[in-house]
């Protein structure tokens, strides 16, 4: 069965897109830790980071700073945080996060934006790239 980050790929499901090129996608998570917690994942489904080829983690790993430096740019914050749980959703992902401390890193702390907030702070970050 598809992951929901494979319908998000298929466009079954819509999302707040940042980038995407052949491989990858980077789009804003609906339950974000902070404004601008971003989530890049590969186009392929795979269940765990470390079973990629090594390739395509590097290559994950190269679009994903290219999106946090935007992203830097775009929200005000002290850092990028980066996390690979995978616990929830079957399909690689990688957070990007900005943070003011620790506590934007735990999971626990969650921000609400408006579908227009949303749409604004991705073209913004875009713009960015």
């Amino acid at each position: 069965m598809s992951s929901i980050f494979t319908k998000i790929v298929n466009g079954e499901i819509p999302c707040y897109k940042i980038a995407e090129d052949e491989n990858y996608l980077a789009f804003l998570d609906v339950n974000p830790n902070t404004k601008g917690h971003t989530l890049c994942i590969p186009k392929k489904e795979i269940n765990k980071i470390f079973d990629m080829e090594e390739e395509h983690y590097l290559g994950l790993m190269k679009f994903s700073r290219k999106v946090a430096k935007a992203l830097e740019k775009t929200v005000e914050c002290k850092r990028i945080g980066v996390a690979v749980v995978g616990l929830e959703v079957p399909h690689v992902h990688v957070h990007l996060i900005p943070l003011q401390d620790m506590d934007d890193m735990r999971f626990q702390r969650k921000t609400s934006l408006s579908t227009e907030e949303f749409q604004t702070l991705a073209k913004e970050i875009y713009s960015n790239l």
